[in-house]
Order: C-alpha cells, then structure tokens, then sequence
C-alpha cells in the first residue's frame, strides 16, 4: 500500500537522517503543491501508540517539503516524552502528516468541535496545542484540560482560545 506523498517524505526523511546523519536533500524539482507554506505536525506511531509528535503551529521553513522535513526529524529525536527512534524499529512504525490551516481565535468553547477543530491555547509565553480527532479525546473539556496542561497554564490564568482545521495524510 502506498502512502501519501508528504508521508512518504517523512518516513524517507527520518531514515535518511538515521542513515546519515543530516536532513534529507529537499526535493529538486520540487512539485508545486509542496512549494506552499503551511504549519505541519509529524507524528509517529508504533504498535498503535504514540511514539513522537512534533510539529510547527505557523511554517518556519521556505516550503511545505522542508516543513515535513525537518519535523519529521524532530518527531523521531526530539520529542521529549520519548527516546530518539532507532533504525531497528523503522519497519514497525506508522506516519501521519497533518497540514495546518493558519489559527482563529475564538471567545469560547462553544464553536469548538475535537472531531473538525484542533486548540491551541496561550498564556504570555506558554503554549499548549492538542491536534483534532485523536481517539482518547472525546469532548471539548477534555480536549481544553489536555491543552492547558502541554502548555503548563493553570485553569484561573488568563488565556487565549484559537481553533484550526487540518489536512490529514496517512
């Protein structure tokens, strides 16, 4: 079976990376649809637990090939709850992409869906993100509780609410 085209570039990038030691080469041409930019998580799984997670909420690279790249490296490495993936496992190892559409701030709760709408939620300098339709995360409360805890931001201090939408590549 073959998979998506960005999850194809994660999966070759991360063994690349282990094979040698740095980054991928970006595609040369590169297709358009790759030329954008746009926010991306990487995550991995392996026996159908998670086993890195890394994303960009805004893009920090000069395209969409380089965004999957880089955070397909970070979800294998750096991924703090987790130790770095090692070759031995590659063959066991599932990978999704998900695209993200630029963050809307929302007042409340009540326009947030965890099926359609992934959360972010800000307090000055911290952050806690939750991606949408992930199977342990059945309502908003939860999926607001989660959130503020990524992001180590108490219930009572002030903070801001932003849903986003993404596109989902398995």
């Amino acid at each position: 079976m073959s998979s998506h085209p960005l999850v194809d570039l994660a999966i070759r990038s991360v063994k690349h990376h282990l094979e040698n030691g740095q980054p991928l080469p970006c595609p040369d041409p590169l297709p358009k649809e790759l030329q954008v930019q746009a926010g991306t998580f990487v995550s991995i799984k392996k026996n159908g637990l998670l086993r890195g997670c890394i994303g960009t909420i805004q893009p920090k690279y000069v395209n969409l090939a380089e965004e999957v790249i880089r955070n397909a490296i970070k979800a294998a490495n750096e991924d703090p709850r987790f130790p770095p993936i090692e070759k031995k496992e590659l063959d066991q190892l599932t990978f999704w992409v998900d695209v993200l559409a630029p963050p809307e701030k929302i007042d409340d709760l009540s326009s947030l869906d965890v099926k359609r709408y992934g959360l972010i939620v800000r307090s000055e300098d911290k952050r806690g993100l939750l991606l949408p339709d992930l199977e342990n995360i059945k309502t908003v409360d939860q999926q607001l509780k989660v959130c503020l805890k990524k992001g180590g931001i108490e219930k009572t201090d002030n903070y801001e609410l932003y849903r986003f939408k993404i596109n989902r590549f398995k």
